[in-house]
């Protein structure tokens, strides 16, 4: 059956951020989409299909309308003096031992093999990916800049459940992906999945729908894949040698699929790229860990904001089988761990996935049938790809529909992860967590929150991740901001001390609460010292221009430098009560140890907060141990108290540098190392000044950290008007 012809351009690209609603209706909505390509298709086991071809009949569809439980068929438009489609890949090769380099760099050279006009973007900045990059030329890109859940810089072997090991957000690598602007079709899927020259063919047909669509189809996983692309990358062949055919390779034998991975076998693609994808937010899921796609098909499914397309019938690729070997050989995290739980508890409580009653009807689903060379289009009601997900006893996973998927999938821990009070918990106590984070030098950045500052928290930890600090910890003050920072991947403890009353708008300086709190920072980090770890202690609200820790590393031992709070630019900066507690570096040694004692002794009976028992202890009542203009020398256990340089580490309130134009350029021409955003009351004033500002790194709608593809300038817009009301509730 040949196929029509196709008489209508592509619509441009759409920006719109709002819940569209396109095509209802059912076929002949859809056939008005396809610029009246409605044909009937009849299905009835393995009746012949009949499609109506005709001009008149075409004419005739176009102003007919059928009711909802219709079934049609329209050929997928096509043509071929068509323009190619710019395809761009994007997946995420996981570093061994969870992947394996040798099957990922035969998926990406898979991937470069196809025809048209493809590249490819390796999201993460592992050195596998680097070299692969290398290795395999232009085509392929290497971008780091999505989110990580806490990236380390050198491997953790204590378990192999402790997983802060730069695991990739999948919502950051969707946005990343729908920041292409120079892509006509995103495709995002498992890095060890070996594409097929099918899903060039099918890609190419769908380009030249007038409409928003996305497909998803499944690869097939078989146990052992024994082709290899040729020198060139243009053909296959066997173990022999042999060339084998495209048709060769759609026979390999399905196996059975792994009912704990297989999430990774979907392959998602979907047209103009700067569209939405569906309604709602896609939560920070852990990429690779279980219902991230499975939970994006369904939303957009249920959205009805684009053509959904079922091409689970097609062999798009294939993905090597690992399930025979266990966990402990290929390296990877059992289903039970921490991050497993993580993403199951965000499909519970976002969206539809869980909660939504089975629908009966899907105006917007489709699915994609090859007749001989073509591709048709069957309208049905329930997605199909059940039929894929079978067990080693070759019995499908729950029948034919997505919810019942769903229900197989999430069985176990629905009621468990039902609501935001039961929030994974990680099972990690202060020393495993010192023990992972620390660098070389046993030292480590400290930084403590409660709800009132958690995306200043966000803002401040997305700023050391893009300056590649990944020696940094936080402390949560509450529950909230502890699964709130599980959530985000963040290294995080919960104080079991800490006041339990920390308001969200007046815990600022001079309160209460405040002084309840700043007690609890100079416990944290005795504690922190006691188990022989360097501490950086820098409060959220301290935004890094450079990494100033190898700088105060260098002051040496029995030396502790903190922040000066003088505001004069002349004179004296160690003048009494001028020591900053909210960035200051303590190393572990018994000088230290014993004065950091005596502080938090001193805060302790004092009805202030921690900051004058910092002074009044280290540099004596009125400045007594005062040595110099930014010096003190406490004489009990000869620590030497560093003031640093006004220029270099500056408070809110010198040179009035929040107040210039430009606090960024001016702060690199001073050679600023961070920029204290206190001297301001109230919290709500202290987020409009840094966002303002432009010193903000994170998006609370989305979760993500701002990037270079970020529009940042809603932000300052946000700061001046006075919008940034309700992130916290």
């Amino acid at each position: 059956m040949p196929l029509l012809p196709w008489h209508h351009r592509r619509a441009p690209p759409r920006r719109g951020v709002g819940r569209r609603r396109p095509l209802r209706g059912g076929v002949a909505d859809l056939a008005s989409c396809l610029a009246g390509c409605l044909l009937l298709l009849l299905v009835v086991a393995a009746a012949a299909v009949l499609c109506l071809s005709s001009p008149s009949s075409r004419a005739r569809s176009r102003g007919h309308h059928e009711d909802g439980g219709s079934r049609g068929c329209g050929i997928v438009p096509g043509g071929s003096g068509a323009t190619t489609p710019r395809v761009t890949i994007f997946s995420a090769p996981r570093p061994p031992p969870e992947g394996s380099p040798a099957r990922q760099e035969l998926a990406v050279r898979s991937w470069l093999a196809l025809p048209g006009n493809v590249s490819v973007v390796l999201l993460g900045a592992g050195p596998e990916a680097v070299a692969l990059a290398a290795r395999l030329g232009h085509r392929v890109t290497v971008d780091a800049a999505i989110d990580f859940a806490y990236a380390l810089t050198r491997p953790f072997t204590l378990s192999s459940s402790f997983t802060f090991t730069g695991t990739p957000f999948f919502h950051s690598m969707v946005a990343r992906a729908q920041a292409a602007t120079d892509t006509d079709i995103c495709v995002l899927f498992d890095a060890e999945i070996v594409l097929l020259p099918e899903i060039i063919n099918v890609l190419a047909r769908f380009s030249k729908v007038d409409a928003d669509w996305f497909l998803v189809s499944l690869s097939r996983n078989v146990t052992d894949f024994h082709y290899q692309l040729a020198d060139n990358g243009s053909h296959w062949v066997q173990a022999d040698g042999k060339e084998a055919s495209f048709k060769k390779l759609q026979e390999i034998p399905a196996d059975k699929w792994a009912s704990e991975s297989y999430d990774r076998g979907l392959i998602v693609a979907w047209n103009n790229p700067s569209s939405t994808l569906h309604a709602g937010v896609l939560p920070s899921f852990l990429y690779g860990r279980g219902v991230h796609n499975r939970w994006l098909a369904h939303e957009v499914l249920s959205s009805e904001m684009r053509l959904f397309f079922d091409a689970s019938s097609l062999v798009l690729g294939s993905l090597s089988s690992m399930h025979e070997l266990t966990s402990s050989k290929i390296g990877r995290l059992p289903s039970g761990s921490w991050e497993y739980s993580v993403n199951r508890h965000l499909a519970a409580i976002y969206g539809s996935y869980c909660c939504q009653v089975p629908a009966r009807h899907f105006p917007m689903l489709h699915k994609v049938v090859k007749q001989s060379e073509d591709y048709m289009l069957s309208k049905v009601d329930e997605l199909s790809l059940s039929d894929f997900f079978i067990t080693k006893e070759g019995n499908a996973h729950g029948g034919n529909n997505l919810w019942k998927i769903q229900n197989i999938s999430l069985s176990g821990y629905l009621q468990s992860y039902s609501s935001e009070t039961s929030a994974p918990e990680l099972p990690y106590y202060l020393g495993m967590l010192l023990e992972l984070v620390a660098d070389k030098n046993r030292s480590v950045v400290l930084g403590v929150a409660g709800a009132s500052y958690r995306d200043m928290l966000m803002s401040w930890a997305c700023r050391l991740h893009h300056l590649r600090v990944t020696n940094f910890i936080v402390c949560a003050l509450d529950h909230e901001t502890y699964e709130f920072s599980i959530l985000q991947g963040l290294p995080v403890f919960i104080d079991p001390l800490s006041p339990k009353n920390v308001s969200i708008d007046d815990c600022h300086f001079g309160t209460k609460c405040f002084q309840q709190v700043t007690k609890v920072k100079s416990r944290i980090v005795l504690e922190i010292l006691r188990l022989g770890y360097n501490v950086l202690l820098s409060d959220v609200d301290v935004y890094w221009f450079d990494n100033p820790v190898p700088l105060l590393y260098s002051l040496g031992p029995a030396t502790f430098g903190a922040q000066s709070d003088e505001y004069n630019e002349t004179g004296p900066i160690n003048l009494p009560r001028r020591l900053n507690s909210g960035f200051y570096f303590a190393r572990s040694d018994n000088a230290t140890i014993t004065a950091m004692e005596m502080i938090v002794e001193h805060a302790t009976n004092s009805g202030l907060s921690e900051q004058p028992s910092f002074y009044d202890v280290l540099c004596g009542e009125n400045g007594t141990n005062r040595i110099s203009n930014d010096k003190c020398l406490e004489p009990n256990t000869n620590l030497t108290v560093v003031f640093l340089n006004q220029d270099l580490f500056p408070n809110g309130a010198y040179k009035g540098l929040w107040e210039k134009h430009d606090v960024r350029a001016t702060c690199k021409e001073l050679g600023c190392f961070i920029i204290h955003n206190n001297w301001i009351n109230k919290r709500k004033n202290k987020l409009h000044r840094q966002m303002s500002s432009g010193l903000w790194d994170y998006d609370p709608s989305s979760r993500q950290c701002l990037k270079e593809w970020s529009d940042r300038s809603i932000f300052r817009m946000i700061g001046q008007f006075h919008l940034f009301e309700d992130t916290n509730s």
